[in-house]
């Protein structure tokens, strides 16, 4: 039975989610910056479309990136060689967020509506919530966001606007998360695409007790590429 959440409500237990749909764990509550935190330390995040309750999810498996183990391809590997690409963290967190949005391949709505935005901007604002941008020629090309906290980051949305815009992006933040010690991305939900870059899963036990070290870790307070990682 799925779990109504008021404002005061903690979360249930992860094993009381459902296996189908996924990881679907409870409803309702609020997006305010504690409770989202709150369910990111816990190995839970919300995803629901606009006009639907909150909805809260924690599958098993859990897909994951650990930051030393992203694909390079030969096509990647050009780009990246490409100086006319530059990689920027937090220069343009809500831009970054609507091109996310957008509509792809045909879809008419997108998770990513006004509520989301205004939540995960006000995680911006308080230093959580990080946005890696790829520029070229002043555009903004490519890019993600997601949540950091201690050394675990929570993988959110990627976008693209030329060929492998967002790769460029990622390839950018895995190098300075290994660089900062960082021991894992959340991917939540298994992909192709995901599993093309390294992602792999791993049980949810697994990824909990993992996600329990690092979110104690101390943060990185100043989110600035390395020059030698941008070469």
């Amino acid at each position: 039975m799925l779990t109504w959440l008021d404002i005061e409500t903690p979360f249930p237990p992860l094993e009381q989610a459902m296996r189908a749909p996924n990881g679907l764990l409870a409803a309702g509550a609020e997006l305010s910056p504690r409770r989202i935190l709150t369910a990111y330390r816990s190995g839970i995040f919300p995803w629901f479309n606009a006009g639907e309750p909150i909805l809260w999810w924690s599958p098993d498996p859990r897909m994951v990136l650990i930051p030393g183990e992203f694909r390079v391809s030969r096509s990647l590997a050009k780009s990246l060689r490409d100086t006319a690409y530059e990689a920027r963290f937090d220069s343009a967190f809500e831009q970054v967020m609507r091109a996310c949005a957008a509509p792809r391949n045909g879809q008419r709505g997108t998770w990513i509506h006004e509520d989301m935005i205004a939540a995960y901007s006000a995680l911006h604002a308080l230093g959580y919530a990080h946005s890696v941008e790829v520029w070229r020629d002043d555009m903004l090309v490519g890019g993600l966001y997601g949540i950091a906290i201690g050394r675990m980051f929570y993988g959110e949305s990627m976008f693209s606007a030329v060929p492998n815009g967002s790769k460029i992006a990622l390839a950018h933040l895995t190098r300075q998360l290994d660089r900062w010690r960082f021991g894992m991305i959340d991917c939540q939900m298994n992909t192709p695409h995901l599993a093309s870059l390294g992602a792999r899963e791993i049980p949810r036990g697994e990824f909990i007790a993992k996600l329990q070290e690092l979110v104690n870790c101390a943060p990185i307070p100043h989110w600035q590429f390395d020059a030698d990682l941008l070469r």
